[in-house]
């Protein structure tokens, strides 16, 4: 009998043969013509359909006379074929690779010095504290999927399931996208697989089917892969394969699977992650996935599709099959996902989900993927994107087009935002709305008017008065939203929706920039969905009112990012076709006004050195309690020398610098927004369904026992910091992170997020609300892409989750983007950081970089305008702020300190200090 070992160097002799086989074939099909290569095509698949068919003809009639032995010996071979086959998508799968580690070589060779402090960095999830974290983790994660999945469609009540028997078809069945991947990724090693969860429901998955999938090459793999790995596979078009040509499925199999069951699941779905950005055809069917649905449709009449993507898909072909009769979104729903997918085809859990974006018959109709993708200067090494769709966003672009005109919004949208069924019926007794002092509250009785238990989602909007070429308006806006508990059938309960008055205003450039409440009607409305309204009312504004300050600390508003505008014209609703936006041609230049902000000349400024290395006998734990700005901060400050500040403010990725002299310890920080993740060391933490899934539910209260959930994990671990929650928008249905960040709309962005804040800082643990901002895309992002937008889409659409989460939660953290606005770094951005966040606002805390990938992330700006942490991992950032400081001893220096100020206030925050 072969060894082990000649059994694997005869499969990888085949292999590479194969390969050797299919290079020659690419040869010879690129130098044919386009008809010729698409003829020879449907030729080879023919061909390889026959050749894997006799093969398994010749195998089941070899194994016939075979002995036990002799059997066992050929499955032992076919397995390893199998490996080796699928050797190169495993090579950006777990573990660290050969291929994986090339693959980031660009950035782990230059700083393997830097990275060992990181690697050397290890946590105990093994004390009774960390276990006990990780099941109410995973208690919390359940009930998030339980009510973030979404009823798409249930045609003749083909769900919950009529019986316990399922034909599962797909290889996607057998893992489900859980997650996505890269820094927003987590661990999903303790993950229950869709068939495990059936059982565990008492639904008998046809065994037969699974048997024939599995023989046809459908494995579950081992779990997801490290975060770095995962965005060097991205980065190299790496992924795991999709769904193959159904072959397998031969009449007999069918046959055998009608009369197992009448019902057909079917998962389809795709993965998101960190460094590159979905295609439209990647958000589409694949040829092969419509042969799947041609074959089991062909047999079965309830056909139900789970939909498992963390980006919204183009889910036209739940329409062109009137066999698929039901449709679940569970998004990527984290480790319990399939047990709470499994509990909603039961019907032991009504789902009460509610979609965060709009679906869209065609992603590419919305009119920001017109500037999406890959745009350079000519005179420049830098990318660029211009916003051009301004304020219409999501639903905001669909609803105010389509405006009275039902035919094309019918033809343009599928699923409205906010759209999800129930197995249960409601009614509402909605009264008429009180206003008073400046705040509108919307009182709605809910009726459980079904026949099983469920829970509703009541949404509140308001229209503005629009005066055609005045300020843009969408035709309706989120104002609030509320999700009633559990009503059981016959039982009312009721919900209030409030929101101020002021949250109807826009933002007006005129002048020096305000927000305006214009004179005029307003709607009113709460609506089951955006486009779906249950009772509507009039709230009339008799003047113009200018709120030129911040309702919450008073200061002073006015426009700040008049360079973010740039030479843009932007999409108004007054000329739909005429302000359109187009892509950008080649060879579009950068003017000397923008390349001067690309590389800012700032004259040292004038004045006294800060004051290093005095001994006053301080130690931090002397500060503990004192205001930020209390006098024994400067005299706490003086005792720092230059070297220490510089440590403390250039050494900020994922642990911070420690100054044992006078007591100042260093904090570990951790992503990302799906559970723990340590991009460098060993850790078992607890998983989580994505945020996009959290803000599914509608439900502020999941989200705050989420953050709640990670702040007691971390405390069991050691770790003080979270970079986390994402909170950038789904500006389209292509950004490669979507899944990690929670809607198209700000307004659930922002209070999802401060819920999650509020949760984990509950537990004393720095949160880093992130990419502070106008991180949508990910290409070019890490190459400091120049982004132009209006102020009014800046501060309506980008930066109100960010202003909300800070109003409502008080965060500790931010993190900066990579993204230059208007030209200017995020990070080195005054107006952005000190008279927005900090003015404005109000925020107390720490802002670190993103990583630092480029010298566009300049050290000497963060120090001098408000970034208080450079999470650096590649060397040279510390000798680049020694530079700053020696050019400019007086500004960056007082800056350095400063910024240093924060990073310790912070820290004395967290329980690291005794």
């Amino acid at each position: 009998m072969a060894t082990r070992r000649e059994i694997k160097q005869d499969a990888v002799a085949r292999a590479r043969e194969l390969r050797t086989a299919r290079r020659t074939r690419r040869a010879e099909l690129k130098a044919m013509t386009p008809e010729e290569r698409k003829a020879a095509r449907t030729t080879d698949r023919q061909a390889a359909r026959e050749a894997k068919r006799t093969a398994k003809q010749e195998r089941t009639e070899a194994r016939a006379d075979m002995t036990r032995a002799e059997r066992r010996e050929d499955k032992r071979r076919a397995r390893i074929d199998r490996k080796v086959a699928h050797r190169p998508r495993r090579a950006v799968g777990w573990g660290i690779t050969a291929v994986a580690v090339f693959a980031i070589g660009v950035l782990v060779a230059p700083f393997a010095m830097s990275f060992g402090r990181l690697m050397t960095i290890e946590y105990d999830s093994s004390s009774a504290a960390g276990v006990d974290a990780r099941q109410n983790a995973a208690d919390v994660a359940e009930s998030i999927s339980d009510e973030g999945l979404v009823l798409l469609e249930n045609d003749d009540d083909v769900l919950p399931l009529a019986d316990d028997t399922v034909n599962v078809f797909s290889f996607a069945s057998f893992n489900l996208r859980l997650g996505g991947g890269g820094s927003g990724g987590s661990n999903q090693s303790q993950a229950v697989s869709l068939y495990e969860a059936l059982e565990g429901q008492g639904v008998a998955a046809n065994p037969d089917l699974k048997a024939a999938m599995e023989e046809a090459g459908a494995e579950t793999s081992s779990g997801g892969a490290n975060g770095l790995l995962q965005i060097a596979g991205s980065l190299l078009g790496g992924g795991g394969e999709g769904e193959p040509a159904p072959d397998y499925l031969t009449d007999d199999v069918m046959a055998q699977a009608a009369q197992y069951s009448e019902t057909a699941l079917v998962v389809v779905g795709n993965d998101g992650v960190e460094g590159s950005d979905m295609t439209a055809d990647e958000l589409r069917l694949t040829a092969e996935q419509r042969e799947l649905l041609d074959v089991v449709t062909a047999t079965f009449d309830d056909v139900v599709v789970v939909v498992n993507s963390g980006n919204q898909m183009e889910l036209g072909f739940l329409d062109e099959y009137p066999q698929i009769k039901g449709a679940v979104w569970i998004g990527t729903p984290g480790p319990r996902g399939a047990v709470s997918l499994a509990k909603v085809l039961t019907g032991e859990v009504n789902p009460s989900g509610r979609l965060t974006d709009t679906y869209a018959y065609d992603v590419t109709s919305a009119p920001g993927v017109e500037n999406v993708g890959d745009f350079a200067y000519a005179n420049a090494d830098r990318a660029f994107l211009d916003y051009e769709e301004g304020i219409y966003v999501g639903y905001r672009y669909y609803e105010t087009r389509y405006a009275g005109d039902e035919a094309g919004y019918a033809e343009a949208v599928q699923f409205p935002f906010g759209h999800g069924l129930s197995y249960t019926t409601f009614e509402w007794d909605v009264a008429k709305p009180r206003v008073s002092a400046g705040e509108v509250s919307l009182d709605v009785a809910v009726t459980n008017t079904g026949d099983v238990a469920g829970k509703d989602v009541v949404q509140a909007y308001f229209s503005a008065p629009y005066t055609p070429g005045g300020i843009e308006k969408s035709a309706i806006e989120l104002a609030g939203y509320a999700k009633t508990p559990s009503l059981e059938p016959g039982q009312t309960g009721t919900v209030t929706v409030s929101f101020d008055v002021r949250d109807m205003a826009s933002w007006d450039t005129g002048g020096d920039g305000a927000y305006l409440l214009e004179a005029g009607t307003y709607g009113i409305s709460v609506r089951t969905d955006v486009h779906s309204p249950v009772d509507e009312f009039e709230h009339r504004v008799a003047r113009d009112v200018v709120y030129d300050k911040d309702a919450d600390t008073g200061h002073e508003l006015g426009n700040r990012f008049a360079d973010a505008e740039g030479d843009l014209s932007y999409l108004s609703r007054d000329d739909w076709e005429g302000t359109y936006p187009q892509a950008p041609e080649a060879g579009t230049t950068a003017s000397d006004e923008l390349l001067a902000r690309m590389d800012p000349q700032i004259e040292p400024a004038e004045g006294e050195v800060p004051t290093y290395g005095a001994d006053h006998d301080l130690e931090l734990a002397d500060l503990a309690g004192l205001e930020y700005d209390d006098p024994q901060w400067d005299a706490f400050l003086d005792q720092l020398t230059l070297e220490e500040q510089v440590d403390l403010f250039a050494k900020g990725a994922y642990r911070t610098h420690a100054v044992e002299r006078l007591g100042i310890p260093a904090v570990d920080l951790l992503d990302g927004p799906a559970g723990l993740n340590s991009l460098f060391s060993p850790l078992e933490a607890a998983a989580y369904p994505t945020q996009v899934v959290v803000a599914s539910t509608w439900n502020d209260e999941l989200a705050h026992a989420l953050g709640e959930a990670v702040g007691t994990e971390a405390n069991a671990y050691g770790v003080e910091g979270w970079y986390a929650p994402g909170m950038n928008l789904h500006r389209t249905a292509l950004g490669g992170r979507d899944f990690e960040y929670f809607s198209e709309d700000p307004l659930l962005s922002g209070m999802m997020s401060a819920a999650m804040v509020s949760g984990a800082e509950s537990k004393g643990v720095l949160t880093f609300m992130k990419h502070f901002a106008l991180n949508e895309q990910e290409v070019n992002a890490r190459s400091g892409v120049n982004v132009f937008t209006s102020e009014q889409a800046l501060r309506e659409l980008y930066l109100k989750p960010f202003e909300i989460t800070v109003k409502e939660a008080d965060p500790t953290g931010a993190m900066s983007s990579f993204i230059n606005i208007g030209g200017v770094w995020a990070g080195g951005n005054e107006p952005l950081l000190q008279d927005v966040l900090r003015g404005e606002w109000g925020f107390q805390g720490v802002v670190s970089t993103d990583a630092v990938l480029g010298d566009w992330m300049d050290p000497g700006l963060a120090a001098r305008y408000g970034n208080d942490l450079m999470l650096a991992m590649l060397p040279g950032t510390d000798k680049a702020t020694r530079a700053a400081v020696e050019e400019d001893p007086v500004g960056v220096g007082h800056g350095l300190r400063e910024r240093v100020h924060a990073v310790l206030y912070a820290v004395l925050q967290t329980d690291a200090v005794d």
